[in-house]
């Protein structure tokens, strides 16, 4: 083949896969019936089998499923719903009232069962129940059989039709179990009712208030863990409250009070004192203070006056005024928060991702268990070896749900990136807050980092034939273009007369910015680009160079046609939290090095006031991420702070990328963890908030382990040669129900250990 014939079927190919790409769309789906970890093994199994679909995660805590594909949505819904489970497009405002329900509904059949097995289990106990002698006794026994049949349908119906499904797609989950062990208890009852005679008399044994009891107890159990669930997702529907539903626009000079989703892009809007601002836009009339403590955790309220920026969710404290919309919908700034939030909420760390494999393969295994039990009973057991027999492997079927093991992991997660964004830390996904736990090395950027990010020039120094206002007018013209936090300081600083036009501007990542004015090459940047552009300095370079050795001051030089023709001295102050928060992270063991592309008199000054020992400076952008790459490679795990456009090559390359405060838009595309308050105190908060939460999965994780592992042996009879103890089917019922909610219990004690300010403990 030509060589220009494979370069049109490569560029084709590309063309094809971007198209693709663009293709793809993701649904969210709220899915009934999930009761345990194997339910999602076995819904990601087969939604990702189904042509079209990219990627599948199902959340068992939050009862979703976020498919990645050009599937249409109704076949994902079909294909659910022959798995024998309910699901419907995911709407986050009803989430509340669908827990709601499902705890209640829950709740009703625990009632009913527990209504005919509770008196059932008295009268037993008491000996008030008939025996089998005579035919009336027979009579009752049926009924009771009949009333039991009945609390098996409506009761344990949901659980009967999960088994069958599950049966039908060759995999076996906690409804397998649960069906299993309650049948089997009914049948033999009834055989016992019908048939006494074929069994010894020492068999004779009725089994329907276990029955009743267990179903109620489960039931119990999963309306527990439907209630708490609902707790977790407490942050995000805070963060979804925030945002009011109405707003007063004005549509020819008349104000119109309408649904916030129909603003549209444009409109005006009149915000009075006390209320919520519905959308993002600027400020057109009037002027007020407002709190954005929500967004950005700053507790003191800002004045917007016309022209500045406001923020859905945050709150008109004093004055009114009126904004024109920018951003509705999902591109507002409290929907991209919240759609982070909960994209994070439904990720599966590698932890979750384990705990999912290993819970698919434990039913089957707990089925060979309960067979194998069976069979030593009835072999090696005392009499009556079929009574002994049954209750040791319903009680082994019954204690082994793995309801816990199933919510130990994702549970926590959610609660722990939860309470983050309510501390302003936003976490993408869940496996960033596993390896935030994990970190030994820290990287910080200088400027906008531990720095403040605000620079202010206190300084101009220029040639004879140039005035101050000549420079400064000629340095803020070029970089009005540049997002650089010196370049706002250049900008900010001069208002006396309109700016130059600026042609061919180019942004030099690490350098400077060049542009031309009147045909007149001009370079704003350091001492490097000067020379790069055969810039002429004069004696500039070296009085700016030595007075530099010892200062943090930065020295930005501006060059017109081969001349510098001046220096601005900039100071950057230091954030007010950068020592303390660097001391704590060496007390804590952490390796703390800076890495800027500031000279090294400068870098060496701002680390030597923070207590930073180790600098890397005068370094480029790729050159960062070389250094990350070197530090990764000698077993450390890092952590790159930034917040700049240089920044964003060593954000992605981290193993977790913070982008601090009013960061650039690259730079938080590239990080993993949003800092929205600005302060490096977020950062220990986002450490904190990490080891608590994993040190909580382990507990979790311990827990259902030791849960199964000593229940399982319990019900096999491991104590009865000794102690002359086995289980009772019944008070297995209840342990699997107290295990679950034990284990969401634990998990919601994050919601007071995780208190940010870093002074909280695991």
């Amino acid at each position: 083949m030509q060589t220009g014939e494979q370069d049109v079927q490569l560029g084709n190919q590309f063309d094809a896969n971007i198209q693709m790409a663009k293709s793809l769309k993701e649904v969210q789906l709220h899915i009934r019936g999930m009761r345990c970890s194997s339910c999602v093994q076995t819904i990601e199994k087969t939604l990702s089998s189904i042509p079209g679909v990219e990627h599948v995660n199902v959340n068992f805590t939050k009862q979703t499923a976020v498919v990645i594909g050009n599937t249409p949505i109704d076949d994902l819904i079909a294909s659910i719903d022959r798995m024998g489970y309910a699901a419907v497009v995911e709407q986050q405002a009803n989430d509340a009232s669908i827990v709601d329900s499902n705890a209640k509904q829950y709740l009703i059949l625990a009632f009913v069962a527990a209504l005919v097995g509770m008196p059932l289990m008295f009268l037993s106990l008491l000996g008030l129940m008939p025996s089998l002698s005579t035919f009336y006794d027979k009579i009752i026994w049926l009924l009771i059989g009949l009333a039991t049949l009945g609390v098996l349908i409506y009761s344990g119906g949901h659980f009967f039709k999960g088994a069958w499904h599950a049966f039908k797609n060759h995999s076996a989950s906690m409804d397998t179990l649960i069906v299993i062990g309650t049948s089997a208890a009914w049948i033999f009852s009834m055989i016992v009712i019908i048939f006494p005679e074929s069994l010894p008399t020492l068999a004779r044994h009725v089994y329907f208030e276990a029955t009743c009891i267990i179903l109620s107890f489960v039931n119990l159990g999963h309306a527990l863990e439907a209630g708490a669930r609902g707790k977790t997702t407490s942050a995000l529907r805070e963060l979804f409250e925030l945002q009011p539903k109405y707003a007063t626009i004005i549509r020819n000079d008349n104000l119109e009070t309408i649904l916030v989703s129909k603003v549209q892009v444009g409109d005006i809007v009149r915000v009075k004192p006390g209320e919520k601002i519905p959308l993002d836009g600027i400020v057109r009339s009037g002027a007020s203070t407002i709190d954005e403590s929500m967004i950005t955790g700053e507790s003191k309220p800002i004045t917007k006056t016309i022209g500045d920026e406001v923020t859905s969710g945050t709150l008109n404290i004093a004055g009114s005024f009126t904004f024109e919309v920018q951003r509705i919908g999902q591109d507002t700034t409290l929907a991209q928060i919240t759609e982070l939030v909960k994209q994070a909420q439904n990720s599966k760390p590698k932890i979750v991702s384990l705990v999912d494999t290993i819970s698919n393969i434990f039913v089957p295994c707990v089925l060979i268990i309960a067979v194998l039990d069976a069979l030593l009973w009835f072999n090696f057991g005392p009499e009556p070896k079929v009574i002994y027999m049954l209750v040791s492997a319903m009680t082994v079927l019954i204690i082994a749900c793995p309801c816990a093991l199933g919510l130990a992991t994702p549970i926590s997660i959610m609660l722990g990136i939860g309470k983050a964004a309510n501390l302003g830390i936003l976490i993408r996904n869940g496996d960033i807050l596993q390896k935030a736990s994990q970190l030994t090395t820290i990287i910080f950027d200088k400027t906008g980092t531990i720095t403040q990010g605000q620079p202010t020039i206190v300084e101009v120094n220029t040639i004879d034939t140039m005035t101050q206002s000549e420079v400064l007018r000629y340095a803020a013209s070029v970089e009005q273009y540049s997002e650089h936090p010196i370049a706002h300081a250049i900008t900010g600083s001069y208002s006396d007369q309109l700016l130059l036009e600026v042609n061919g501007f180019q942004a030099i990542a690490g350098y400077g910015v060049v542009g031309e004015i009147n045909s007149q090459k001009v370079v704003i940047g350091t001492a490097n680009l000067m020379h790069q552009y055969e810039m002429n300095f004069l004696n500039l370079y070296h009085d700016a160079k030595e007075v530099s050795q010892n200062s943090d001051l930065t020295h930005v030089y501006v060059g017109v046609n081969k001349q510098v023709v001046g220096t601005l001295v900039i100071s950057d102050p230091i954030r007010k939290d950068a020592e303390n928060v660097i001391a704590t992270l060496k007390q804590k063991g952490l390796r703390v090095i800076m890495i800027t592309g500031d000279n090294h008199a400068i870098a060496n000054a701002v680390a030597k006031r923070v207590g930073i020992d180790k600098v890397i400076s005068q370094v480029l952008p790729q050159t960062k991420v070389l250094y990350v790459q070197q530090f990764q490679h000698t077993g450390n795990t890092v952590a790159m702070v930034g917040d700049g456009i240089n920044d964003a090559p060593a954000l992605a390359k981290a193993d977790v990328g913070f982008a601090i405060g009013n960061a650039t838009d690259v730079a938080i595309e590239s990080a993993d963890v949003i800092l929205l308050r600005g302060t490096l105190q977020s950062l220990l908060d986002t450490i904190e908030t990490s080891k608590i939460t994993m040190k909580n999965i382990k507990q979790n994780l311990v827990g259902a382990f030791c849960y199964n592992v000593i229940g399982i042996s319990i019900a096999v009879g491991i104590l009865y040669p000794w102690l002359g103890i086995l289980l009772n089917p019944m008070l297995a019922g209840a342990a699997m129900a107290l295990s679950s909610f034990t284990i969401v219990c634990n998990a919601n004690r994050l919601r007071w250990k995780i208190k940010g300010g870093a002074n909280s403990v695991g």
